[in-house]
């Protein structure tokens, strides 16, 4: 049934897909679909605006108009802090594709240095697992279990130089790019990782261009909807490679 209510109106031409407004709407009422955020469904939005705050474009804003009411009975049925996750049927594949095989890699010989410089060994690589997609990681592998987590955005590894010394030594890293893959589904396999690893801490690094900004609010959303409190850490990385800002919090749930 329809009536005339407060509810949310999404700008198209204004928005960039940078995805902030998904974590910070506690009903899932918004996805990132080809590259716009989008109304998943009416009954979903209830009109308060919490989301408003978050859009560096301001392509989101309240308005009155003939909507289906709010139900927060289909909210509870979908939401992303439920315990039966869709993502869970990712941790094993039936194609047996080489890539989603869990892996952990055994840590590499310490590169030999030359006396000449110029014939220096490059560095070795740090990565100590293996798949490293957010999407192809299950919740469940061991290298996830109390580990030291890097949550990378995709072009940081090709943007900044020391990438493996600086950051992935030590830590178990997951993947992924927030404007291109489905921050919904990203929210939920976090919350999983969250409840089943329990990770000693996160570092979240991200590019300075506004789609890579939701990714920090969807860890600590991600962290809130497991309820856990764990030490963060984010940086954030210039389009030339140089670390523009660094900040230490806890994201108490």
């Amino acid at each position: 049934m329809k009536t005339t209510r407060k509810i949310i109106n999404i700008d198209e031409d204004r928005c960039d897909g940078c995805g902030l407004c998904v974590p910070s709407c506690a009903e899932g009422a918004i996805r990132i679909v080809n590259g716009k955020a989008t109304l998943v469904a009416q009954k979903y939005c209830d009109g308060l605006g919490a989301c408003l705050g978050e859009c560096p474009r301001g392509a989101l804003k309240i308005v009155e108009a003939e909507a289906e009411a709010f139900d927060p009975a289909a909210v509870a049925a979908h939401s992303p802090a439920k315990e039966a996750l869709p993502m869970a049927a990712e941790s094993t594949l039936a194609c047996g594709c080489p890539s989603t095989m869990v892996q952990t890699l055994s840590p590499p010989e310490p590169p030999v240095k030359s006396v000449r410089k110029r014939k220096q060994k490059p560095s070795a690589s740090a990565l100590s697992h293996w798949p490293v997609q957010i999407r192809l990681v299950p919740p469940e592998a061991p290298f996830l279990k109390g580990a030291d987590l890097l949550v990378a955005a995709d072009c940081t590894a090709f943007a900044y130089p020391r990438f493996h010394e600086d950051f992935l030594a030590g830590k178990s890293v997951l993947a992924g790019c927030p404007k291109l893959d489905d921050v919904e589904a990203y929210l939920h396999k976090f919350v999983q990782i969250f409840r089943i690893a329990s990770p000693k801490s996160v570092t979240i690094l991200a590019m300075e261009v506004p789609c890579c900004q939701g990714l920090p609010a969807l860890v600590e959303r991600a962290l809130v909807l497991a309820g856990k409190e764990v030490p963060i850490k984010k940086v954030t990385i210039g389009l030339r490679g140089e670390v523009l800002a660094t900040t230490d919090r806890r994201c108490a749930a």
